[in-house]
């Protein structure tokens, strides 16, 4: 407070102009100096937990939500980014509260064989997360290069951001977060020099934001919204925004001071994903206006025109334009000149190599968290770099792009699937008085809390419907069948336990679920300060 006094003086002259007073800072300028300094303080999680809203695979879904439904699914991804963040403030309340992260708190209270399970789906969803983001990488790397560098070579390519995690982790977060900071700043610029490329008609990106309809909109359009959803609630991000907010020293037994850290965290996370809603705004409007009802041979003929080498990427037929990671990158570059084309590239290349690095983030701490493991950190990131880079290799060495790029919507549907195994986790530990203190979810919270994972469960049922039934074997018919039934009877399991914290106490009849009371924990995740 030592530079408000300091403030510079003026004279100023009443209306009599017979004497001079001395003014000082105006009081919102006192108020808001202090505000602003606690923020930049509190200012850095919610911005790492943005970047897999901004992953490989979130940008595939908003250049299809744009070529298949054009503006119309714009409010989905608005309503879809408001509940991701409501759900980040659960994640967030909880480390700040607990002094652990969700993963820690999971392994402190479910059984061993359940959590064992919870454990291996959670996992599940880091690597499909995970192969996105290589994939990602490997196909900026390829678009850089006009395909002198290989997909495997690519991604082979990502495993030196391992090595750069660990340089720029070992001099402090601080400046791992200003990295973090300066990649989605490259992201903004990319994808903003297409949107102002392209010029959306700005009326038709306003009425699709804020109105929710969908005319006209069919069984593609219906599975792309949902799809949405899917890319951009995921369920590690979760796990990892409850640990990444331990990184700032607070005293936990200053009822106070908690309170003040969860007021700056929410705002910095309303900040972050502002940012990253508006980048992909960018990608869906780009796609909406320049590709919207476009036809294979449209593109083609364009290409042909401008002496493109991937014009035999589009057959010459009539059929609706259909787009993903590569091609979206190769239209811009028929349509609008080789410099949108690389600039893409460039604007992928940042938003895999930001979300790989997340992504090793949240594999330490669920490993060490669910398992209480403890590792050394090189082992640690070793290990959950190879479990993703090895599968999507092989895919890169025995696959083309156009396959490796179509893995996007299996990987999204899978991390669909995985989602109820955070969110049930987080509004059950949120709302127990006995771990939470006066930070439980009220009513209101538990109420909206449990509609929202019915939601989730019917999208993934519907997920589950609409890939069963595309299947034309009897054996994977029955296979699908028993997955099925073991996916649903551990989600029941879950939502047993969460119906009891939430207060149904009848549910417990022999009295077998037992929260331990809350124990406030000081340790910090292992950050350097």
């Amino acid at each position: 407070m030592h530079y408000l006094n300091a403030w510079p003086k003026r004279c100023v002259f009443n209306l009599d102009l017979n004497r001079e007073s001395v003014s000082e800072p105006p009081n919102v300028i006192r108020k808001a100096i202090p505000f602003f300094r606690k923020l930049w303080a509190f200012t850095g999680p919610g911005f790492l937990m943005s970047i897999a809203y901004l992953d490989p695979g979130n940008i595939e879904s908003d250049l299809q939500s744009g070529a298949i439904a054009g503006f119309k699914l714009l409010w989905v991804l608005l309503v879809s980014t408001i509940i991701g963040l409501l759900l980040q403030r659960l994640a967030a309340r909880l480390g700040v509260v607990t002094g652990m992260h969700l993963a820690e708190v999971c392994h402190r209270h479910y059984p061993m064989v359940p959590r064992i399970i919870l454990w291996l789906m959670v996992e599940l969803a880091i690597i499909g997360s995970d192969m996105q983001e290589v994939i990602g990488c490997a196909i900026a790397l390829n678009l850089l290069s006009v395909g002198r560098i290989p997909l495997w070579a690519g991604v082979l390519i990502t495993i030196i951001d391992t090595f750069v995690f660990l340089f720029l982790d070992k001099y402090g977060l601080r400046k791992l977060e200003a990295f973090f900071g300066f990649l989605i700043t490259i992201m903004a610029l990319s994808f903003g020099y297409e949107y102002v490329r392209v010029a959306p008609d700005q009326a038709a990106v306003l009425k699709g934001m804020f109105v929710p309809y969908c005319s006209g909109c069919g069984p593609a359009q219906l599975e792309q919204a949902v799809g949405i959803v899917g890319a951009v609630i995921m369920p590690h991000n979760i796990y990892l925004h409850s640990a990444l907010v331990k990184s700032r020293d607070i005293n936990r037994a200053n009822k106070k001071e908690v309170k003040e850290a969860n007021k700056y965290y929410f705002i910095e996370s309303s900040i972050a994903l502002f940012i990253s809603f508006l980048i992909n705004v960018f990608v869906v409007a780009v796609f909406a206006e320049a590709f919207y009802g476009k036809t294979n041979m449209e593109v083609g003929q364009k290409c042909n025109e401008t002496g493109s080498p991937h014009s035999k990427l589009f057959p010459a037929n009539n059929e609706t334009l259909e787009v993903d990671i590569y091609k979206g990158g190769v239209v811009l570059g028929c349509f609008f000149g080789p410099a949108a084309l690389y600039i893409w590239a460039i604007g992928i290349l940042a938003a895999g190599q930001s979300s790989t690095m997340t992504g090793t983030y949240s594999g330490q701490f669920v490993m060490e968290g669910f398992l209480n493991l403890r590792w050394s950190r090189f082992a640690r990131v070793l290990l959950t770099r190879s479990i993703a880079i090895f599968p999507t290799l092989l895919v890169a060495v025995f696959e083309d792009v156009q396959h490796l790029t179509g893995m996007n919507d299996f990987l999204n549907v899978l991390q669909s699937m995985q989602l109820p195994f955070a969110l049930i986790p987080i509004l059950t530990f949120t709302s127990l008085t006995s771990l939470m203190n006066d930070f439980a979810n009220g009513l209101v919270w538990k109420i909206s809390g449990g509609l929202l994972i019915l939601v989730v469960c019917a999208i993934n049922m519907y997920f589950v419907v609409v890939d069963v039934t595309a299947l034309n074997s009897t054996i994977l018919y029955v296979f699908s069948a028993l997955l099925s039934i073991a996916y649903l009877s551990f989600i029941i399991y879950l939502v047993w336990h969460c119906l009891i914290a939430l207060g149904v106490s009848c549910l417990d009849c022999r009295g077998s679920v037992q929260y331990p009371p809350s124990v406030l924990v000081d340790e910090q995740p292992e950050f350097d300060s």
